[in-house]
C-alpha cells in the first residue's frame, strides 16, 4: 500500500502552559524535596489520594523519604474483597463485556467502623503522619492534599500486564473483565470523588509513567484546564491492534512498522485519552476527563451541560481495515434499552466517514428487503454454535464505500466496515456498548473467541431498516447548507434519530466559523494542514494536520480556518450536538 502524503500527524500534541515555572516538579527527588519543604510545627498531615491503577508501592518507596511518624494506608480501611465481590454482583454479571453502571460511591465500600477508628488516630497523632490511597481525603482533610493522577489508557495497558482491579486479587483474570470492572463501576466512583478535591488540591501528580513522576501546583493544574477550556485543543491518542486491523495508520500516522497492524485509535475521546501540558519543557500528563469535570459549562456549553452533564458526548475514533478484515457485524442497543439494561443515559449512535479506501473497500449496512427475522436469527445462532458460517450479504447489505462517504448508523441499525477502508467513526460516546451478531468465525489476540451477543442484538434490531430506506436515509444523506467564493459548507448526517450533526466545510480562504455556544469536534479529512485562529486574538494560532482531531470548547465562540500553505483546499468535518 502507498500513500501520497508524508505524514504530519502529531502523536503526543502539546498543551503549553506558561507562568508556573517553580510549580512543576520533575522525579521523585525534585518531588520529595518540595514536599518535605511545606511539613511544618507537628503535628501535620499529609493526605496523598489516588486514582485507583497508580503503583501504590513505588509511590509509598518514595514517600519513605519524609520519615513520616505514622502511615495510615485506606487499603486497610475497605471492606474485605469477598464482600466487595458479593455487593457488586448487580453491577458486574456473568459477562465478560457488559456490567451495569454503579452510581454508588468510595464509601460504599469502606468499613464504616474502620473508617471512623482510623479518623480518630489520625486527629489524635502528635507527629508527621501521612494519609495514603484511594478515598485518602475521606479519612482526613489534613494540611496538605496531595493527588496521584492517571490516564485510563495506562491502566487498562497496567492490566494487560497483570495489575489487578482495586482492592481485587485478579491480576491473572480475563482482561476484559477487569476493564469491565473499571469501566462500571471503579472509574464511575473514582471520577466522582476527584471532581469534589480539585479546588482543595495543593499539589497534582502524573504518575503514567513508573519511577518518572511529575508533579504542579495545585493553581498550575486549575489554570492549565481553565486556559485550554478557552481555545483549541488536541487530546493525546493512543492506538492498539486488532484481529481485523489494517496497514493505513502505520504508514500515515509514522508508527512502529514492526507491530502486525493497527486497528484502533481513539484521537478525541476525552473519557478514554489525556490532556499532555508543557509547563517550560516539563511534560505532565493528565486524564482528559479532568478538563470535562472541571470546566464543563465552558467546555461543553451551558446547553449541552444541561444535557448530558460532565460528560463529552461526542467521541472520533479511527478503524483502520486497509490490508485488513472485516470489523464484527454488530448492532448498537436503543436508548431506552441501553437504560434499563447498563444504566447509560444515552446510546451509541454513531456513523462511518470513509478516510481513505481501496476499489474494493464495502460498508455492510441495514437489512436486505423481505428478510425473514426467524430465518436470520436461526442463521445467526447456527453460526455461533460452528454448525455453518453466516452468510453475511444473503441478509445484509453491502454497499461500495469510496473516499469521503459518510455512512449514517442509528442504534439498531446492523452494521460493520469491510476490508480496505479507513473510517473516522463518528458517535456518542457511550462505545463499549457493540452487540457483536456474527465475527466471521474469528479468534481474538488472544487466542479466544471474541463475545459475541447475539441475544442482545436480536432484542434492538430495527427490522424496517431495509435496503430503500437505508439508501434514502444513511447513504450519503448530503446537502448544502452554505457556498461562497471559496467556502463551501454542506449537511453530511446524522439522521435525526441521532442527536449529533456533523458538517463538512471545504475552504481555500480563511473562514470563520462559530460554536453558538456548543462544543464543536473536527478533523481535517482533506488537505496537508491548516491553522485554527481567533479572530479576536483570543488564543494563538493553532496548528491541525491531515487526519488530526481537535476540540473547539463552546466558550471560544467565533474561530478562524484557514489552508496552511496559502489557496490549497482542505476539508473538515464538524460535529456537535443538535
Amino acid at each position: 500500500m502507498h500513500i501520497d502524503r508524508k505524514s504530519q500527524y502529531e502523536k503526543y500534541p502539546e498543551i503549553k502552559v506558561r507562568g508556573f515555572d517553580h510549580e512543576v516538579f520533575d522525579g521523585y527527588g525534585e518531588i520529595i524535596e518540595e514536599l518535605k519543604s511545606k511539613i511544618k510545627n507537628k503535628p501535620f498531615v499529609m493526605v496523598v489520594d489516588c486514582y485507583p491503577g497508580v503503583d501504590d508501592k513505588e509511590v509509598l518507596a518514595a514517600l519513605s523519604r519524609l520519615d513520616a511518624d505514622c502511615l495510615v494506608q485506606t487499603a486497610e480501611v475497605f471492606k474485605e474483597e469477598k464482600t466487595i465481590l458479593e455487593q457488586l454482583k448487580y453491577q458486574l454479571t456473568d459477562d465478560r463485556v457488559f456490567g451495569r453502571m454503579y452510581s454508588g460511591e468510595i464509601l460504599d465500600f469502606m468499613d464504616m467502623v474502620k473508617l471512623s477508628e482510623t479518623r480518630e488516630e489520625v486527629a489524635e497523632a502528635k507527629g508527621f503522619t501521612i494519609v495514603y490511597g484511594f478515598g485518602a481525603s475521606l479519612v482526613a482533610k489534613g494540611d496538605l492534599l496531595v493527588y496521584l493522577d492517571m490516564a485510563r489508557w495506562e491502566i487498562q495497558l497496567r492490566y494487560r500486564k497483570g495489575m489487578g482491579n482495586y482492592q481485587a486479587d485478579n491480576g491473572e483474570e480475563d482482561i476484559l473483565k477487569k476493564y469491565k470492572r473499571g469501566f462500571f463501576v471503579e472509574w464511575r466512583i473514582a471520577d466522582k470523588h476527584k471532581a469534589q478535591l480539585f479546588e482543595r488540591m495543593d499539589y497534582l501528580m502524573d504518575t503514567n509513567k513508573s519511577e518518572a513522576p511529575k508533579m504542579i501546583s495545585g493553581k498550575a493544574f486549575l489554570t492549565a484546564l481553565e486556559e485550554t477550556a478557552s481555545r483549541p485543543f488536541r487530546t493525546v491518542p493512543y492506538f492498539d491492534p486488532g484481529v481485523w486491523g489494517g496497514q493505513w495508520m502505520k504508514e500515515v500516522f509514522g508508527l512502529d512498522t514492526s507491530k502486525e497492524n493497527y486497528a484502533w485509535s481513539f484521537d478525541g475521546v476525552p473519557e478514554e485519552n489525556s490532556l499532555l501540558f508543557n509547563f517550560n519543557g516539563v511534560l505532565v500528563e493528565v486524564p482528559a476527563m479532568d478538563l470535562v469535570l472541571y470546566q464543563p459549562r465552558k467546555l461543553l456549553g451551558e446547553k449541552v451541560y444541561a444535557r448530558f452533564g460532565a460528560e463529552f458526548p461526542i467521541r472520533f475514533d479511527f478503524l483502520d481495515t486497509m490490508g485488513g478484515q472485516n470489523l464484527s457485524l454488530q448492532v448498537h442497543p436503543l436508548t431506552e434499552y441501553i437504560k434499563k439494561q447498563f444504566g447509560m443515559q444515552y446510546t451509541q449512535d454513531e456513523s462511518y466517514y470513509i478516510l481513505d479506501a481501496k476499489e474494493d473497500a464495502a460498508v455492510y449496512l441495514g437489512l436486505k428487503e423481505g428478510i425473514d427475522k426467524d430465518e436470520m436469527m436461526g442463521a445467526l445462532k447456527a453460526a455461533q454454535e460452528g454448525n455453518c458460517a453466516f452468510d453475511a450479504e444473503k441478509y445484509i447489505n453491502r454497499f461500495p464505500a469510496k473516499k469521503h462517504d459518510h455512512f449514517l448508523i442509528p442504534a439498531g441499525t446492523c452494521h460493520c466496515s469491510g476490508n480496505n477502508a479507513m473510517v473516522l467513526e463518528i458517535s456518542a460516546t457511550p462505545y463499549i456498548f457493540t452487540f457483536k451478531l456474527w465475527d466471521w468465525g474469528r479468534l481474538g489476540l488472544d487466542g479466544k473467541p471474541r463475545p459475541i451477543h447475539i441475544d442482545h442484538g436480536l432484542n434492538v434490531i430495527q427490522w424496517d431498516r431495509t435496503t430503500k430506506w437505508v439508501e434514502e436515509n444513511l447513504v450519503n444523506a448530503c446537502y448544502t447548507v452554505k457556498e461562497e467564493e471559496g467556502y463551501l459548507e454542506e449537511h453530511t448526517g446524522l439522521h435525526e434519530l441521532e442527536f449529533i450533526e456533523t458538517r463538512r466545510c471545504w475552504l481555500n480562504r480563511p473562514a470563520v466559523l462559530h460554536t453558538m455556544g456548543t462544543v464543536h469536534m473536527l478533523n481535517l479529512v482533506e488537505g496537508t494542514a491548516a491553522v485554527v485562529e481567533s479572530p479576536s486574538g483570543d488564543f494563538e494560532p493553532y496548528e491541525i494536520h491531515y487526519a488530526e482531531t481537535f476540540i473547539v470548547p463552546a466558550s471560544v465562540g467565533a474561530y478562524r480556518v484557514r489552508p496552511l500553505k496559502e489557496h490549497e483546499r482542505i476539508g473538515l468535518i464538524k460535529a456537535y450536538v443538535r
